[in-house]
């Protein structure tokens, strides 16, 4: 199955596809949904799933000018609802270590996108902070259970995806005028490990890095043939990937207590089928 010419490239796509192209294929080509527990115990994985959903809902409320009392008490309804207390600690640590002085203008959950390489590549971003005229930064809310290094976070495809389709598609932000690469920065805070957050600062020559990577990237996607779409070689990949099975990588599931950081991150990241299902209140939602 050849790429459709409407597909829209996101990081997590892209990432799919430069850590193991048959796992691109399955889940973006094919839309293969393969029932394999992708991590163990997965009680856990999916508790800490819907509770790190259940986060960030809380801070788009919050960043839109919902109190946080308010909100401290849906944390705890949601808490006693599963019988877990991980997301009032969140919310607590959110309250307390956020990052300190983003610019005023706030645009939670905002969607921004710029063509490329004959496709559209977006970036779905938690928090857009501006100061128009003079910088742009982009917070990532993470409630992974380990925190990666640095290196690694520098390297994903959200950090260079993120900054990048800011910097091409974010003048709406900045009064019409695009922002230069050195405006922009990317913050990185987790909520269970809050102090410091990690702040990647973007640069020029990053900039034309990235353009060129991306739009590489994009073009061998579009033109590979079925064959091209092969297995990873680095077999630890596929330890907490929900197809291990189906390509006779394994069918016990990886624990999350011998994951790496990396490991870990990369579990919490992947897209789940799951539901929260708990009844928040619906706020407004801004488009651009």
């Amino acid at each position: 199955m050849s790429l459709p010419s409407d597909f829209q490239f996101s990081q997590a796509s892209l990432q799919d596809y430069v850590d193991c192209r048959r796992r691109f294929q399955l889940r973006y080509l094919l839309q293969l949904a393969w029932p394999a527990i992708q991590a163990e115990p997965a009680e856990e994985q999916e508790i800490h799933g819907q509770q790190g959903e259940l986060f960030h809902r809380l801070v788009q409320q919050h960043q839109l000018g919902i109190p946080a009392d308010r909100l401290a008490s849906m944390a705890r309804a949601a808490d006693q609802q599963r019988g877990d207390s991980r997301l009032s600690i969140w919310w607590e640590n959110y309250l307390q270590g956020a990052p300190a002085g983003l610019p005023r203008e706030r645009y939670p959950e905002v969607t921004l996108s710029v063509p490329l390489a004959g496709h559209r590549l977006q970036g779905k971003y938690d928090l857009i902070a501006s100061e128009p005229g003079q910088r742009v930064v982009i917070v990532d809310w993470k409630s992974s259970r380990t925190r990666p290094g640095r290196p690694w976070l520098a390297a994903r495809l959200q950090t260079r995806v993120y900054r990048f389709v800011v910097v091409e598609a974010g003048a709406s932000l900045n009064g019409g005028q695009a922002w230069s690469p050195e405006q922009v920065e990317m913050v990185y805070w987790f909520a269970n490990h809050p102090d410091p957050p990690e702040r990647l600062q973007y640069s020029k020559r990053e900039y034309g890095a990235d353009g060129e990577y991306l739009a590489a990237l994009i073009a061998e996607i579009k033109y590979n043939g079925e064959d091209d779409f092969f297995l990873t070689d680095d077999i630890r990949r596929c330890r907490l990937c929900p197809y291990r099975s189906l390509c006779d990588r394994g069918v016990e599931a990886g624990q999350l207590d011998s994951a790496s950081p990396e490991e870990a991150g990369d579990a919490d990241e992947m897209p789940g089928d799951w539901e929260s299902g708990f009844d928040f209140e619906q706020v407004a939602e801004i488009a651009y």
